[in-house]
């Protein structure tokens, strides 16, 4: 009996040896803290900001370019059908004045 309760208790021992040497080692990445990763979001944040700004005044600048190769009356005509164009893919009609005094085709 007095073996038993030795075999017993050395098990024991030896089992909490081995699952306290799991939780010791952690072979993940290291977790942060709350202000770490707030500073990291905000500068992620930052970074991206920067970027998209970049990509406007890029975007901005092609767009100035084109127009300046055009003539100033290519350019009436081109704002013009932007405007058309953006009534047309929003689904509405023409001012009604409009709508009553245009050129039918097909019309006796």
């Amino acid at each position: 009996m007095n073996r038993g309760k030795i075999r017993c208790l050395i098990l024991f021992f030896l089992l909490s040896l081995v699952v306290s040497a799991q939780d010791k080692g952690k072979a993940g990445p290291k977790e942060k803290t709350v202000k770490e990763e707030i500073k990291s979001n905000r500068q992620m944040r930052r970074e991206s900001r920067e970027k998209r700004k970049m990509e406007k005044a890029e975007r901005k600048a092609i767009k100035k370019y084109h127009k300046r190769l055009q003539t100033k009356k290519v350019r009436k005509r081109m704002k013009s059908s932007r405007k058309s164009a953006a009534r047309y893919n929003d689904n509405k009609r023409d001012f009604f004045l409009v709508r009553w005094f245009k050129k039918r085709k097909g019309r006796r």
